[in-house]
């Protein structure tokens, strides 16, 4: 009999995470590295054990999860992303306590690309009036 499993597809930025929930003891899994040597920065893990926090989860599911593109920050927030998708995939009861924490919409803030006859995306060459 074939292993029970969530799915879900978090983006964030330039990153896309697919994660998947399995029954387990909590053990977090990125790219085959584990979750403290992927993410060393203690803010990051925090971001991404929010939706587990918030649905006492924390110790239910194993996690493991294919991140790539983007930096450490965007990646974080794919994976927050794609283990909210998993989490209503698995109960779809725990949709109000998600939304209410903001956790549901994907973030659509990106890059906004740089123009032509500027410096940047908004910034303007100086400008010289002789």
């Amino acid at each position: 009999m074939a292993e029970i499993q969530y799915y879900g597809t978090g983006r964030r930025k330039t990153s896309t995470a697919r994660v998947y929930l399995r029954p387990g003891g909590g053990d977090v899994t990125v790219n085959k590295k584990t979750f403290a040597i992927y993410f060393p920065n203690e803010t990051l893990r925090m971001i991404i054990r929010q939706p587990l926090q918030l649905t006492d989860t924390t110790s239910k599911f194993d996690i493991v999860v294919n991140v790539a593109g983007g930096g450490p920050a965007g990646q974080a927030g794919a994976i927050r992303h794609g283990i909210t998708r998993a989490l209503l995939e698995f109960n779809a009861d725990l949709r109000p306590a998600l939304k209410q924490a903001g956790l549901v919409t994907r973030d659509p803030r990106i890059k906004e690309r740089k123009k032509y006859g500027q410096k940047g995306a908004r910034k303007r060459f100086q400008f010289s009036k002789r």
